[in-house]
């Protein structure tokens, strides 16, 4: 008789917009560390370069020795280049105050913010 198998995903995005995924069968009792050595998306990766990404289950950041359940999506997370509050701040500064969000659209007349 064979040995329980489980199935997961692993998804990894090298660049922006682009996103490649792998189905795997792992033994069961597997880690997270396991499913990312049995992946070939990740040849050609330097070790710094693995050390640098962030690793989770559907969205949320996991440890690399999180066990597995079947079904699971292992996905690896690039650094962010720019924060986003403050790339968000950069771009209310260019577009201006009275051009985005909820002030885009004011009546004529209407005081601001509402």
């Amino acid at each position: 008789m064979s040995e329980p198998r489980l199935t997961v995903t692993v998804c990894f995005s090298r660049t922006a917009g682009e996103c490649a995924e792998q189905v795997l069968q792992v033994p069961q009792g597997s880690r997270l560390v396991d499913a990312l050595r049995a992946c070939a998306l990740l040849e050609g990766l330097t070790d710094d370069a693995l050390d640098a990404l962030q690793t989770g289950i559907w969205g949320r950041k996991q440890a690399p020795d999180h066990p597995l359940q079947d079904g699971d999506r292992v996905e690896l997370y690039r650094p962010l280049k720019v924060d986003p509050k403050v790339a968000r701040r950069e771009r209310f500064s260019r577009q201006g105050a009275g051009t985005t969000g909820l002030f885009a659209k004011r009546r004529a007349g209407a005081k601001s913010g509402y």
